[in-house]
């Protein structure tokens, strides 16, 4: 707007510089004719003549362009006026000289007309000649009114020249006075002129007056148009007001004076003709102007007496004015003006003229005015100004007519009478007429007995104003009884109404209050009141029903006492005041507390009450009067200050009860209480029920009846309250109940008394119910009695002394409770009661201070019993408040010690979330359904809080949320929202009366989030929001527990993810929810993080699809962002994303949880393999999904095998020590049958493609030491035990660690594309080999010599670094399937082609060093086969290969198989070595292989006779004599195992034999060995005898050591060698000597032979008895060859 203003006065700045400019050009055509102009003057011209062109182009465009074209407008107007205040006059003759501009328009001209006249007002002198020109324009304008638009144009010049009037009067009155003339009608607007010139310069105006009114009077009979006439009164109006003025400022004028008859005397001839001529025109607008005319004409006519006379001769040309249509206000203004005149002047009216002046205004008052007289209220009044007028002047004969009118039996007539008449007494200026007062009052009496409303209205309003105005005595007697009579009527009609009288009832009260307001007036302004009107208005206090009259009466009576009380006579008036039929003083409180108990009721009745009551303090109870003055006061400033709409009923009963109290204290040690119990008593049946007044009736009775003194009189009391109660209205029983616990603060066992020896006397039994008291009005319900019974011990309990309730509660308050409630039928209403008592008793008890250690002994009972009810209920269905009491019942009972168990609590607590969370929401139809639903809710929060506030710990909550957990996961969304908003509520609780006190227990947080964040993408939106707001509470409270970083920033996040919450857009929502995870996010740690996902996957498939994918998608998301930070808590969360997949039906649910394992597993690939492969078999689907998932990545599936190949290998290797969580779970044992399904599932379901040629030599060795690990009795899985947890069955066959184990083998050998090889493996049945513990190392060393023999070997170095490192394993297992393989590389070139042969000797060394029998075998075959497949080398590890295979032989505790395989390595090495390479070694090997010659072993026998015979075979000169005498001391066992038991060891040891001979040096031996067939027996008894033959001719004692040594093996174990050793002795005997055999011991040797006679081989004790045979024929040759034998 303003911008606009500042374009607009741009552009006129602009346009007044073009009327500048063009100021200097020649003027217009239109200005020709006008007169020369001054040089200076023609640019002024032109610029105004622009500048109203401007105005005049706005005036045409403000209508419709608005404010902005009337600022141009404006704008323009002053720039014009400006420029006058220096060139007045150019711009007067310029605006002069544009109004004379010929067919100027109506609005230019109006526009130089207001211009004109803000000029004159500026500038004040103008020059005369320019002024003179205006007046001359403008005066002619005036006239020439021809149309609307010419009045207009009439009228700004009219107003031009009343403005020049003000510096040029002379001027203008002259040209005025010029066009009026005698006899000659001028112009309307030169007399609207001369009005205005009047009204503005009176004094000026005032030598005119004169010649004006009398020039206008001429007028008069010429003026016929109705316009003309209706000017000519405005004008004559004007010019009265004026004179007025100046009459009333004749100091100030200074021109000739004229006095006020002079003008009265110019007027009358005017007031004549207007009221006989012009009054009588039809046209009411003249007949409107012709009356308004006469009240400022008669202001001046009428003080002239002689006028005034006149005046009222035209009186009835008035009145009869009101017969027409002209408002009668006016006309009764005029009326009044004439009769008050007379009153002032005391110059009465006519008397003839009094009755026609009574009727007409009386008719006025008594009839309805015309629907077109807008001012009837307005013309009454002015009527009561009449009559009162007329009444001074003319009392009697008004009262005389007063009286003719109310003897017509219309009511109106007489009402409006009487209102006259009303009037006439209340008018006290100056003061009426005794004789006035007198004659009115007899024209009242003589309508008393009307009864009609209106009629006893205006009485009773009659006799109040006669009060009010000093007339008291003139109402003694007929007046107060006409009172008191009617407010007796109005009461009796009010308190008794009919139906269909609603109108008569309305006037009714009207009447009544009016008799109200009577009594008032009477009783604050009557002295002397007589004693029958006093009591009367006790009475009615004491008696009237209808409260609504108490309020005035109350105010009557107290004006009435306290007039008493002070006057002159105090002393005797008081006495008589005090004792004046008075009723009794208890009566009269009683009443009066009862009714003040509503204290705004009948127009504010309770201060009226109160100050009675203080007024009457002395007559009704002396004691209290002190008192009274201090209290009553303080009520009254209270009900001063509220309003009924803003005080407290509850407050205000307090107050009374306290004030009643401290009255009856003041009466102690008298019976008056007890009269006043009685009193109250007396009253219950006088009120309504329910009402205030009954309501706090019961309540002062009841704490009244606890002061009396005497307990057998309030015991009746009592009792009587008891029998004549209705206990089926609802108002009295509660009454009652209260009365009773209010009674019990002072008499609680009189109380417990009567409720005993009530039920006594009702003769109450479980059986039968009689009641000996049946009343007609009340009949008695056994059920209702009960409830009643029960609720007032509940109430006793409330209000007696703590002390006495301690004593009492138990029993018999809460012992008659239970009884009375098992004792009924337990209906709805006897329920609610028994809740209501429940409640009422353990809040009495809560509320007691010292309570100290008090068990309430009934909270079990009363708990089961409410338990009870509440399961009771349906849970489909809410129809009454049973279970929210029942609720509240148990809120309180928790309060109360013993204190509920944390498991009682629960069960409350789930018993009550069942019953309400269950019920389903009402319909918006049903509002008391709705509120018992409310209060359901509401009852339920408040006992989950106040049991909850006893377990206010983390530990608490969570067994709340646990109560919550199947609500919030509910399948109905009522149950959803209801629970979550129940869950907010707590949880607001538990932030509030906990906060950072007690930190949550460690998981806690996220487990709790976990619950309710799914609930952010709940389909229902209040469920939504409201799981947002715990959302958020939880994230405070955590936030403020761990004092981590929550700003400001984050909660704006979070509160406008929860309006965008309020959407209802399924995608956007499960962003929002997704944006709101990732600000929860940030304040968890890694403990809460798996508390959250294991609680997110508990619930999957709880609810629908929404909810589960609202869980994966926080799970996802928190994996995401925290993913790198859960390496020790990987394994917990694989175990609750694993435990609960099989759950989870919908396939993107699935695909999702899946791709977060795999994110863990991308990050801690150990821990989530190990997580993996402790999961049970046989591999349920969703777990094979997961590794088919991983199959289809390929590179991620390699790594995953390599991970798989570890974690089996991990077994052969030395456990490391854990140095964190992670590492225990990667560490941790698996079954190696759920890593080898793993591994067969990932190599069958790979790509093809990829032969896996890379990882081949890995796995199959990998699968090599697993299988060697599962031969023996440990290989049963120890995932079965598991498995059998949860499955009932056995696994299946195909499932084993052998069979699926080489499944995979048999894959990956596929997967070489080589089929030879395939089929060699399976022509060689080297995978049945492997299936067999027994043929197991067989099966492998078959494997690993195909697989060296195999052409595509690009595999072997791998596989031989493998096989090395797992020769290094920690597990027997694992060295020795190693072992086993390397068995076979070491007979092929490969390990010296790879440079592994060191490496792999060395790790042989230490196999060929352990305890294990199989490993020590394998190394030293391993060893041996160095020979094969690295000859050359043999010499360079001679020494370790000696050493060796001699620990072979020689260790303690060696196994036969070690003994034998190191004798075999033995004979391949020797093959290799020379002599000289043996060392110190030769002996040693040479002294083992003699002790094995006769050990039990056959295998070590035949081992240790080869290694002799290639030891014979590699000695050379430096070991020939050692080996020569080794092969003495080993010849008697390699002749006599020449028969050994085994053939192959017979074999070996003939043939080492005869490759030692030649070591005896004998020829004859060497050719008996050369011919001999050592397979033959013969043959080597002969080599036998040729031997002992030569050893006796030459090494005589050699044989005889040699049968020394033969005969200790005839106690050998084989039988073979038995016979043998017989036979050599027996052979070795006959070869000896003579001189040898007397050195033998003959007894020893024959006791040694008979004892194989016993032997069980029959061919032992045959060869011992050839033997023996021999011996004895050796003894007979000793005995015969000997000197004693001789002789």
């Amino acid at each position: 707007m303003a911008l606009h203003v500042v374009d607009t006065e741009t552009d006129l700045e602009e346009e007044m510089a073009e009327a500048a400019t063009e100021s200097h050009e020649d003027p217009s055509d239109e200005t020709e004719d006008l007169g020369p102009l001054e040089p200076d003057d023609s640019g002024t011209f032109q610029q105004v003549t622009n500048l109203l062109n401007i105005m005049e182009s706005e005036s045409t465009k403000t209508d419709t362009e608005g404010a902005g074209f009337d600022m141009r407008k404006r704008l323009a107007s002053v720039i014009i006026t400006e420029k006058a205040t220096t060139e007045p006059s150019v711009v007067m003759n310029a605006l002069i000289r544009c109004l004379q501009v010929p067919e100027i328009s109506t609005q230019r001209k109006v526009n130089i007309y207001n211009i004109l006249q803000e000029i004159i007002q500026q500038e004040g002198e103008l020059e005369e000649r320019c002024v003179q020109r205006l007046v001359t324009i403008a005066s002619k304008e005036m006239r020439d009114m021809l149309e609307m638009e010419g009045y207009m144009r009439a009228e700004v010049a009219s107003d031009t020249l009343v403005a020049l009037s003000r510096n040029h009067f002379s001027l203008v009155m002259y040209e005025l006075q010029h066009h009026l003339k005698p006899l000659n009608l001028t112009e309307e607007f030169v007399i609207v002129t001369l009005a205005k010139l009047a009204n503005g310069n009176v004094f000026e105006f005032m030598p005119y007056m004169g010649i004006t009114l009398a020039t206008m009077f001429t007028m008069l009979r010429l003026a016929n148009e109705a316009k003309m006439r209706q000017v000519i009164c405005a004008a004559m109006e004007t010019f009265c007001e004026t004179v007025q003025f100046y009459l009333r400022h004749l100091e100030d004028s200074v021109y000739p004076v004229m006095t006020e008859d002079q003008f009265a005397v110019k007027l009358f001839p005017m007031y004549r003709y207007f009221v006989t001529v012009w009054l009588r025109n039809n046209n009411p607008e003249v007949k409107l102007g012709v009356i308004k005319s006469l009240k400022p004409m008669l202001s001046l006519l009428l003080p002239n007496d002689d006028l005034r006379e006149q005046v009222y001769d035209y009186i009835p040309l008035l009145l009869a004015e009101y017969q027409g249509s002209l408002e009668a206000l006016f006309i009764t203004q005029v009326l009044r003006q004439i009769l008050e005149m007379s009153v002032i002047t005391n110059s009465p009216v006519p008397q003839m003229q009094l009755h026609t002046i009574f009727t007409e205004l009386h008719v006025q008052v008594c009839s309805r005015a015309p629907a077109q007289q807008q001012y009837s209220s307005q013309n009454l009044m002015e009527i009561v100004h009449c009559f009162i007028a007329l009444a001074r002047s003319y009392p009697k004969e008004l009262m005389k007519f007063f009286l003719s009118q109310m003897e017509m039996s219309k009511e109106a007539v007489r009402v409006g009478t009487l209102a006259l008449i009303r009037a006439v007494v209340s008018a006290d200026e100056p003061k009426m007429n005794i004789r006035t007062i007198y004659l009115a009052v007899r024209v009242v009496k003589n309508t008393l007995s009307d009864t009609r409303s209106k009629v006893r209205m205006a009485i009773l309003r009659i006799i109040g104003q006669l009060a009010l105005s000093g007339f008291q005595d003139r109402i003694k007697g007929w007046g107060l009884k006409y009172v008191s009579v009617q407010l007796t009527l109005s009461t009796y009609k009010l308190t008794n109404r009919r139906d269909n009288f609603y109108q008569r009832d309305l006037e009714e009260k009207m009447v009544h209050k009016v008799t109200m307001d009577t009594v008032r007036i009477i009783t604050s302004s009557v002295s002397g009141m007589t004693n029958e009107f006093w009591v009367r208005l006790l009475c009615y206090i004491m008696e009237t029903d209808y409260t609504e009259a108490l309020t005035p009466i109350c105010v009557s009576l107290t004006n009435l006492a306290e007039r008493q009380l002070h006057a002159k006579d105090e002393e005797a008036n008081a006495s008589k005041s005090r004792h004046v039929d008075l009723p009794a003083p208890q009566k009269l409180l009683a009443r009066l507390l009862v009714l003040m108990s509503s204290p705004y009721k009948g127009e504010g009745r309770g201060i009226a009450m109160l100050n009675l009551l203080k007024t009457l303090s002395q007559s009704i109870a002396p004691s209290m009067a002190d008192m009274w003055e201090l209290e009553i006061p303080l009520l009254v400033k209270y009900l001063e200050e509220h309003t009924e709409f803003t005080w407290n009923q509850k407050t205000w009963e307090d107050k009374l009860i306290q004030f009643l109290r401290n009255s009856l204290k003041k009466t102690r040690g008298s019976n008056w209480s007890l009269r006043l119990s009685k009193e109250l008593n007396n009253q219950i049946e006088s009120f309504d029920s329910p009402s205030l007044e009954k309501g706090f009736l019961y309540r002062a009775l009841g704490f009244t009846l606890a002061t009396g003194l005497e307990a057998d009189k309030v015991e009746v009391l009592l009792l009587e309250l008891l029998y004549k109660t209705d206990y089926s209205n609802d108002f009295d029983r509660e009454g009652v109940i209260l009365c009773f616990g209010l009674c019990a603060r002072g008499q609680a066992k009189t109380v417990l008394g009567v409720l005993h020896d009530f039920e006594e006397r009702i003769q109450e039994s479980e059986q039968s119910w009689q009641i000996g008291a049946w009343r007609k009005d009340h009949p008695w319900r056994r059920e209702t009695v009960k409830g009643a019974l029960m609720v007032m011990y509940s109430c006793v309990a409330s209000y007696c002394h703590p002390q006495m309730l301690l004593i009492h509660v138990d029993n018999p308050i809460t012992a008659k409770i239970i009884h009375h409630y098992s004792s009924s039928c337990q209906d709805i209403c006897l329920k609610l009661a028994f809740m209501k008592s429940v409640v009422q008793v353990t809040d009495a008890i809560k509320n007691i201070k010292d309570l100290e250690d008090f068990q309430f002994a009934q909270k079990a009972t009363l708990t089961g019993i409410i338990m009870a009810i509440i399961k009771a209920e349906p849970t489909d269905s809410l129809v009454s408040p049973v279970r929210t009491m029942a609720m509240d019942a148990l809120s309180y009972l928790s309060k109360l010690k013993p204190f509920y168990a944390t498991e009682e609590s629960s069960e409350l607590m789930d018993i009550s979330i069942h019953s309400v969370i269950s019920l389903q929401p009402p319909g918006d139809s049903n509002e008391s359904i709705k509120t018992l639903y409310t209060n359901a809710l509401h009852a339920l929060e408040q006992l989950m809080e106040g049991l909850m506030q006893r377990h206010l710990d983390p530990k608490g909550l969570q067994e709340m949320v646990h109560l919550l957990e199947k609500w919030i996961l509910s399948e109905k969304e009522w149950e959803r929202e209801k629970a979550v908003n129940l869950h907010l509520h707590l949880m607001k609780i538990y932030v509030q009366s906990v906060g950072v006190c007690i930190p949550l227990k460690l998981g806690q947080f996220g487990g709790l989030v976990g619950l309710i964040a799914p609930g952010t993408c709940d389909s229902h939106r209040k469920t939504r929001l409201a799981s947002m707001d715990v959302l958020a509470s939880l994230l405070d409270l955590h936030a403020s527990q761990t004092c981590s970083s929550w700003g400001a920033s984050k909660e704006l996040e979070l509160e406008k993810c929860k309006e965008d919450l309020q959407g209802s857009d399924m995608e956007k929502i499960f962003s929002i929810s997704s944006r709101i995870s990732k600000v929860a996010c940030l304040q968890f740690n890694c403990d809460e993080v798996v508390s959250l996902v294991q609680k997110l996957c508990e619930n999957f498939g709880a609810m629908d699809l929404q909810h589960d994918k609202a869980s994966v998608t926080w799970i996802c998301t928190f994996l995401q962002m925290r993913v790198k930070e859960l390496e020790d808590k990987v394994p917990e969360i694989l175990g609750a994303i694993l435990a609960h997949l099989p759950t989870v039906d919908h396939r993107e649910v699935r695909r999702l949880l899946i791709e977060g394992l795999l994110l863990l597993a991308h990050y801690h690939q150990e821990t989530v393999l190990t997580a993996l492969l402790r999961q049970p078999l046989p591999m349920e689907s969703h777990l094979t999904e997961v590794w088919l998932a991983v199959a289809e990545n390929v590179p991620f599936a390699r790594t995953m095998l390599h991970a798989l190949m570890g974690r089996l290998q991990a077994r052969f290797t030395p456990r490391a020590n854990a140095a964190s969580k992670a590492d225990i779970w990667r560490l941790a044992a698996v079954d190696p049958l759920m890593t080898l399904c793993t591994i067969h599932l990932l190599v069958e379901r790979m790509d093809w493609d990829n032969r896996l040629l890379d990882l081949f030599p890995d796995l199959v060795y990998t699968l090599l030491l697993q299988l060697g690990s599962s031969q023996g009795p440990e290989a049963v899985s120890p995932v079965l035990k598991t498995w059998r947890l949860i499955h009932t069955g056995t696994l299946p066959e195909e499932v084993n660690l052998q069979r699926v184990t080489i499944r995979s083998m048999q894959l990956l050998f596929r997967r070489l594309n080589s089929e030879s090889l395939l089929c060699t493996l399976e022509e060689q049945g080297v995978w049945t080999l492997l299936e067999s513990s027994s043929t197991f190392l067989q099966g492998v060393s078959q494997l690993a010599r195909l697989c060296v023999q195999s052409p595509q070997g690009y595999y072997r170095q791998r596989l031989s670094e493998l096989v090395l490192r797992g020769m290094a394993s920690e597990a027997l297992s694992c060295r020795i399937s190693s072992t086993a393989v390397c068995m076979e590389f070491m007979s092929d070139p490969i390990l010296h082609q790879e440079k592994l042969l060191k490496r792999a000797v060395l790790m042989l060394e230490k196999g060929a060093e352990q305890e294990d029998e199989v490993l020590r075998v394998l190394s030293l075959r391993a060893l041996g086969n160095m020979a094969l497949g690295a000859p050359r080398k043999v010499r360079q590890y001679r020494k370790l290969l000696l050493e060796k295979c001699l620990c072979s032989l020689r260790g303690p505790g060696v196994s036969t198989s070690v003994t034998s395989e190191g004798l075999e390595v033995l004979a391949k090495v020797l093959v290799e070595l020379r002599e000289g390479d043996l060392g110190s070694t030769f002996n040693a090997i040479s002294e083992q292989c003699r002790a094995f010659f006769d050990n039990e072993s056959e295998l070590l026998r035949l081992k240790a006779f080869i290694v002799f015979g290639k030891l014979a075979q590699v000695v050379r000169i430096s070991k020939k004599h050692f080996f020569k005498q080794e092969v003495k001391k080993a010849w008697v066992p390699l002749m006599l195992h020449c028969q050994d038991p085994c053939s192959d060891a017979a074999q070996a040891c003939v043939a080492t034999m005869f490759q030692c001979v030649h070591f005896w040096g004998w020829r004859a031996l060497q050719s008996s060995a050369d011919h001999s067939d050592a397979a033959a027996p013969k043959e080597m008894i002969g080599f036998q005898m040729t031997l002992c033959s030569v050893l006796t001719q030459k090494k005589p004692a050699v044989l005889y050591n040699f049968l020394l040594e033969t005969m200790t093996y005839v106690k050998s174990n084989l039988s073979r060698i038995r016979i043998a050793a017989c036979n050599l002795a027996g052979i070795i005997m006959k070869q000896m000597s003579a001189h040898y055999l007397k050195k033998l011991d003959f007894p020893a040797l024959r006791n040694s032979l008979q004892e194989l006679q016993l032997d069980s081989d029959p061919g032992v004790w045959r060869a011992a008895l050839e033997t023996l045979n021999i011996l004895d024929t050796c003894s007979q040759q000793r005995l015969l060859a000997s000197p004693e034998g001789i002789s």
